[in-house]
Parts: C-alpha cells; structure tokens; sequence
C-alpha cells in the first residue's frame, strides 16, 4: 500500500473519531456514491445500527428511504442529498421528510441537511460529507403551530422582519378581507399596509421596526376590491424557523361600526319623531328626572325647557305628587303604561285632563321613560255639554212624548234597545250606592271620599256598573237609572 493511501486511511480514521461523538449525524461518500461510514447520531436518525443497513450506495439507500420536500413532494435519485454532494454540489439547510420501514414497523423522521466536500493536496474530492441534524421535533412543533394558526378564528398575518414581507396567512383573515392566499404571501407590508390610517400608526411602525410588541389599536384595513374594514390591529413579536418574525392579529369591528350606524339612524329618527309629533311627549330617567321635552309639551304646559330639563316630575309640580307616584310604580311593575287618566297642572294652576301612555327605553346604555300625555280636555267638555244639554231637557219631560224621551235616551245610550233586562235587583248594595253618587253628579274622588273608599275600589265600582248596565259614561247611567225611576227626588248636581 502506498504512502499516499496510508495516509489518507489515517487521515480518514482521525477524521471519524473526531466527529463520531458529535450530535449532528455524519455520513462518509465515496465519490462513486459508495456509503463509508456514518456515526451513531446519523445511524440513529435512520432507526438503524450499523452503516450497511443504510445500503452500499445512492440508489440502495434511495431503495430503503423515501424523502420528500416539506410541500410533499417526492425527490428524484438525482435529488436526493447523497447524489448532489456525490456530483460535487455543496448546498445547507435542506429540509426533508424521511420515511422507511424499520423491523415492519414505518418510521418518519425530518432531517436537516447540509454538505461538504473534501479534497486532498491536489484538489481532487477525497471524501463528500452529508452533516444531518434531527429535526422532527421541530417540525412537529411547527406543524402544530400551522394547524393552531390555520384553525384559529382569529384573522392572522405573519411577516418576516428581515424583509417585512408575509410568510403566512390563516383562513380568518382571508374570510374577513377577500384577499386570496396568493395576494398576500410573499408581498410586503408596504403593498399591503395592515397599519393604515391606525390611530397610533408612528408608534406601530416604530415597533415594528424594533420587533417589538405593538399593543392594540384601531386602524382601517384596505379590502382588494375597494373600500376598507374597521379593525382592531396588533402585533406580537415571535420567532418561526429561527427567523424573527411579527404577527399581526384582527377584530373585525364592521359589525360594531354597522350596528352604532343603525343605532345612531335609529336615534336621528327617533329625536326626529319626538320634537314633530304634535302631542306632548316627554323623556325622563328611571330617577324621574327630565331628559327631554318636545315643543308640544311646552306649548300645552307653558313651561320653558330651561324650566324643565334636569329636574325631577315631582320638584315641577305638573304631576301632582300622589298621581306621579302612581304613574312611575306602575311603570317600575310593568315597563309601560296603556292609559292613565290625569291632569297636568299647566303653569299658573290651570289643569287639562290628559290620558297618560309610556314605555321604557334605552338611551346611550341608560334605561328611560317616553311619557306621551294625549290632552283630552275638548273631548270630555264636549261630552259633560252634551250630557247636561240631555239631562237639563230631560229634567221636567212630561210634557215630551214617550217617543221622544226614549230617542234623547238613546243618544246617551244607542245600544239599549239591544242589552238584556238588567233591573236595579241586580246591583249589589255598594253598586246601588255608588250609582245614587253618580246621579247626584258625584266625581270618583268626591265618591271616593263620601264613601269612605280609595279611588281605585270607585274606579272599580264604576267599571263593573258600565259592564251590567251595557253603558259607556255617567250620563248613559244616570240615563238608565231615570228610565227606571231610581232615586227620584234625589239632589241632582250634574242636572244643574
């Protein structure tokens, strides 16, 4: 054996003791593709335990071990890291999925690959070297962060901070924009500007720059066929294949921009509403204080809005107390009144009878009153007229015909000819007596206080006599009681 071979056999021997310790796997070529030698850790990344099992050469090895890109696609022969390096190709950080079958069992592993060529004295390539470095774990991980960042409602970007440009993109964001995959990896933040028109975009830029955290903000989101989107945006400084990197992530807040627009048609429409409608209309607290007045509540009262605003319905005194508590206690039960007789105290004493209607609602969060007081105060003139001009000619009618009397009766009381016979046997004593005070021209509260009772027991009262007797009013009552010749001599204050 010559001296040449002698050494380069040492050299060879020095070369593995060296390096059969390391971590990294380690495999000795030929330059005719013959394996040599491999060390534990790179036997190891094969589920095997001496170079032989590996094969004796490129295409042997190619037989027992399938590789493929991270993309999934298959390698060729020529492709694979022992036949590049054995056609003299120096190349790093190639990553590819092994697979095999080992004892009947299949096995995968993830290596990342890098080469180097020998030469001797003269140049010539004396040994080619594949330096492996076990990556499985780190593809795993990798590959539950891609299914945890694709899954992830949230919409998401992740930029690469060495050249700002976009290295991946989960289905939220794509959804949320219409963007397609491809119109937005590989481009830059400058083409697609995530930070535009955000609130404290200097800030956001300069911590990009830093690739520091870039706390919440708003910002509007540029859309690929016009317009932009409302959004919160902020980013989050990680690190992805040893690369610095920066994620972006989105709330979508065009839901909330859509809805405070409705909300605030919805109030320019309401506020509308309220200052136009012709009855007095008044919004008030759950505290009973007044929020707003409309003009026709200040034209029937005659008080001024400065009088008004901010102050409590009782301290203004256009309720009286016991019929303002009344009105809220029922409101309080019930969230709405449907009708409550009462009179508003104009300013200067004067009273209107109003029937009172009112809801809750919310305003800017706060629960309110809408209070409407339709005036009914022409109405029931015109109807206690109608019933004293009746009465007053019915007061002395001996001398009208039965025919007559009975059409004055019915103008009071058209449905009578149709009620069923109620006689006075019918009514209870209190009923009989609630009436005699309705002939006499007795008001509900001047009943209430003849009688001894609350005015909501005469309210009571009142309705059951309407319900027996088929009527409507007091006068269609006192109608039905004179038909009947009840209480005659009685005092009669309405007749008079």
């Amino acid at each position: 054996m010559s001296q040449a071979v002698l050494a380069t056999e040492t050299n060879r021997r020095q070369l593995q003791q060296i390096i059969s310790g390391l971590s990294d796997g380690v495999i000795l070529i030929d330059p005719d593709k013959t394996l040599l030698w491999a060390n534990e850790a790179a036997l190891a990344m094969h589920g095997v335990s001496e170079v032989g099992e590996l094969g004796s050469n490129a295409r042997q090895y190619a037989r027992r071990y399938a590789l493929r890109y991270r993309n999934n696609h298959p390698l060729t022969l020529d492709s694979y890291p022992i036949s590049r390096v054995a056609a003299g190709e120096t190349f790093s950080d190639v990553v590819v999925e092994v697979q095999a079958e080992i004892d009947g069992e299949p096995r995968h592993w993830v290596h990342r690959v890098r080469s180097m060529i020998l030469t001797d004295r003269s140049g010539a390539p004396e040994s080619l070297v594949l330096i492996l470095s076990d990556a499985t774990d780190w593809a795993s991980a990798e590959q539950r962060f891609e299914k945890t960042f694709n899954a992830n409602p949230a919409p998401a970007v992740i930029c690469r901070l060495s050249d700002l440009r976009y290295i991946k993109v989960n289905q939220g964001f794509l959804e949320m924009t219409g963007y397609a995959r491809d119109q937005v990896i590989g481009r830059s933040v400058y083409e697609l500007d995530v930070l535009e028109d955000a609130e404290h975009k200097d800030l956001a830029v300069e911590r990009l720059g830093q690739g520091a955290t870039i706390p919440q903000m708003q910002a509007e989101l540029r859309l690929p066929e016009g317009g932009s989107k409302l959004v919160i945006v902020a980013g989050q400084p990680l690190d992805i294949n040893d690369e610095d990197c920066m994620l972006f992530s989105f709330m979508d807040l065009e839901p909330r921009r859509k809805a405070e627009i409705a909300l605030r048609q919805s109030e320019e429409r309401f506020a509308k509403s309220f200052r136009l409608t012709p009855v007095p209309t008044l919004v008030c607290s759950a505290e009973q204080q007044i929020v707003d007045v409309n003009e026709a509540f200040l034209n029937t009262s005659g008080y001024c809005s400065e009088e008004l605003l901010g102050k409590t319905v009782a301290a203004t005194g256009f309720i009286c107390e016991g019929v303002a508590a009344q009105l809220f206690g029922q409101l309080e039960k019930a969230g709405r009144i449907d009708g409550l007789d009462l009179k508003l105290c104009k300013k200067g004493a004067e009273q209107i009878d109003c029937v009172a209607y009112a809801d809750t609602l919310n305003i800017q969060d706060s629960p309110c009153y809408l209070l409407v007081l339709m005036d009914i105060s022409e109405r029931k003139r015109s109807e206690l007229e109608l019933v004293a001009a009746i009465e007053e000619v019915m007061r002395d009618a001996s001398w009208f015909s039965q025919t007559l009397i009975e059409k004055l009766a019915n103008v009071k009381r058209p449905k009578a000819a149709e009620a069923p016979g109620v006689s006075s046997a019918d009514l209870s004593a209190r009923e009989r007596q609630v009436l005699g005070l309705i002939y006499q021209g007795l008001a509900d509260k001047e009943i209430a206080a003849q009688l001894k009772l609350a005015p909501n027991t005469v309210r009571n009262h009142v309705a059951t006599l309407y319900s027996k007797l088929d009527v409507h009013s007091r006068g269609e009552a006192i109608v039905w009681a004179r038909e009947r010749g009840l209480f005659v001599g009685t005092g009669e204050r309405s007749a008079g």
